[in-house]
């Protein structure tokens, strides 16, 4: 038994049903953004001082990083100065090249007691990161 309805469908297409379309740019739409967002890896945002005289350093150094709010991180974790001075002491044994990073809003008596404790520890190797102009 045919429907007057369903007839007419038969003969001509008369509308174009656009909703599977829509569904699917939706779940593609959903797809790229659940994806993408495993892209980012957190960090700690440092805006580096600019030089003309830097140069590229190729050690694997290990990286102090000062942020703007005077916080000091070791190798991307938060640490204390009794426990960078510990930990400082293992990598002089080691004889491994540090890389100061500070942020340029940070203060710059923070950056001298880290130089100056690195070189009380009898690490003679300590790099400045900077950008280049």
């Amino acid at each position: 038994m045919r429907f007057k309805h369903r007839m007419e469908l038969e003969h001509g297409l008369k509308q174009i049903d656009i909703a599977p379309l829509i569904d699917v740019v939706f779940q593609l739409l959903i797809f790229f953004m659940l994806t993408s967002s495993f892209v980012m890896q957190p960090s700690i945002k440092v805006n580096l001082p600019k030089a003309v005289t830097s140069k590229v350093v190729q050690d694997k150094n290990i990286e102090i990083i000062i942020s703007s709010e005077n916080v000091t991180y070791l190798n991307g974790r938060v640490v204390t100065t009794e426990e960078l001075k510990a930990l400082l002491r293992q990598v002089a044994k080691r004889n491994q090249p540090i890389l100061i990073k500070a942020d340029r809003r940070a203060s710059l008596g923070r950056v001298v007691e880290m130089w100056d404790m690195c070189r009380d520890l009898g690490i003679t190797q300590i790099n400045i990161a900077t950008n280049q102009e």
